[in-house]
């Protein structure tokens, strides 16, 4: 079937949103991580609708800067108060264990269990996604009207999970098309029992690709399902060749909601993928958000480091920030806040953008976006990312917070700062123009810029050519 008529699939709409939102159910109560059984039993679900193939990656495999970790898995976790009843239970939600807890089984005061207990305050009724991937830990997410509901007493805790020697798991499909020239849309299956983030790229992905490969592609089309960051690390450090093919990408996050559309332009803004986006979004009856690329977020900030600067983007919805959504990283976070017609309307809009992609397909080939500019001028400081392939491990360098998930407004900049520098430390971008690009001050630019440099993470580009 040739894929010049999108009409050819209107007539499956209803089912095709039915099958997305069935499929989300089937995923909600699995316990996922960034490894472990959790993401195998995920894969092996995608694979009943398409024939993805698994890889294994051992621990111990370095990844540019980065370690494949020690696989965790779980099968309970509890806290019990003095008379033996279950405070806080693992087995009614998996968000309630710090993801990656190493085991325990131990009676503490409360003053001491305090320690490892993460809430919300802002949002009482909530429970956290709490994470502790690289920095050994424990603990346990709860509601903040749980938590002060708890009693000055002596409590059990048990936490029966396993971190050892095993094996980071990713998902792969690739729809071949006449050309080698690839489309990627890259998708994250680590997240716990959380809908929008992000179930709702997994189901969309798997329809994209259960569909698509009935038609006749001038693209080659690769799908990965993959652990968010050391996932795509992973992947990329494994597969560099592949890399070269790739023309356009997007990453497939928070996509289910009832919000408006939103795109995140890739890193050099003016991509073919870009365009394209922006015209089907502009075709369409409904409202949207254009925002310029950032150096955080999902994955496509790992295809677009210095290093590769792929055309990767990213169409989602509300943008994945406690501060645009109180659903993010928390419960509420729900088959409730999942909308079966917003999953099919961005199944649609994400078929236009492909099938768009291929009625220019020889335009799109001989246009060059991957281009850098040369620099005219020398007065002002240029800085190199030492590891331009993908984003360093900050943690090791104590440049990020050990609790991945939680929200620190006062650290903020800093690490925007960080990552901004990092991100633009090419070559090709003074300080000045990062400062003005990222929209912070140059003072603080500079700043980031000092501790990276004493972390050997930038070096000062000496000579800069005209």
């Amino acid at each position: 079937m040739d894929l010049n008529n999108f009409l050819d699939l209107k007539n499956e709409s209803k089912n095709i949103g039915n099958e997305m939102y069935q499929l989300t159910k089937e995923f909600f109560p699995i316990c996922r991580s960034i490894t472990g059984d959790g993401v195998r039993e995920t894969l092996e679900i995608i694979k009943k609708h398409i024939p993805i193939e698994t890889h294994e990656i051992p621990t111990g495999t370095k990844v540019f800067d980065w370690i494949v970790p020690k696989e965790w898995n779980i099968n309970d976790a509890y806290i019990s108060d003095s008379s033996g009843k279950k405070v806080v239970d693992f087995k009614d939600s998996n968000l309630h264990i710090l993801n990656y807890s190493i085991p325990q089984d131990t009676e503490m005061s409360f003053d001491e269990l305090k320690k490892h207990l993460f809430s919300i305050p802002e949002q009482p009724d909530d429970i956290p996604y709490v994470t502790s991937y690289y920095n050994e830990n424990w603990g346990f997410c709860l509601e903040h009207n749980r938590l002060l509901k708890m009693k000055n007493e002596m409590y059990k805790v048990v936490v029966d999970s396993k971190l050892e020697n095993g094996f980071l798991t990713y998902g792969e499909f690739l729809i071949k098309g006449e050309s080698k020239d690839e489309i990627l849309i890259s998708t994250y299956v680590c997240h716990p029992s959380m809908c929008n983030d992000n179930l709702s790229g997994i189901v969309v992905a798997t329809a994209l690709a259960k569909y698509l490969k009935n038609f006749n592609l001038k693209y080659s089309i690769r799908f990965l399902f993959i652990p968010e960051t050391i996932g795509a690390i992973t992947w990329i450090s494994q597969n560099e060749e592949k890399m070269k093919n790739i023309k356009h990408g997007l990453v497939l996050t928070c996509i289910g909601d009832r919000g408006k559309f939103v795109y995140k332009k890739t890193r050099m803004g003016n991509a073919e993928i870009d365009n394209t986006v922006i015209k089907i979004l502009q075709k369409s009856n409904s409202d949207f958000e254009i925002i310029d690329f950032y150096p955080w977020g999902s994955d496509e900030r790992q295809f677009s480091s210095p290093g590769f600067n792929l055309p990767v983007g990213s169409l989602m919805r509300s943008i994945p920030n406690r501060e645009i959504t109180k659903e993010y990283h928390t419960s509420a976070d729900n088959l409730d806040f999942m909308s079966k017609k917003s999953l099919l309307d961005s199944f649609e809009k994400y078929f236009l953008i492909i099938e768009e992609l291929e009625k220019n397909f020889e335009e799109q080939k001989s246009n060059s976006n991957n281009s850098q500019k040369k620099l005219i001028h020398n007065q002002e400081d240029y800085y190199l990312n030492i590891n331009p392939k993908c984003e360093p491990q900050l943690g090791k360098y104590q440049l990020y917070e050990n609790f991945g998930g939680q929200y620190d407004t006062e650290k903020k900049y800093m690490k925007n700062a960080i990552f901004w520098v990092l991100n633009l430390s090419d070559g090709f971008h003074s300080l000045k123009e990062i400062s003005k690009r990222s929209n912070l001050e140059l003072k603080l630019v500079q700043t980031a810029t000092k501790l990276l440099e004493t972390k050997k993470l930038v070096m000062r580009k000496t000579n800069v050519n005209p």
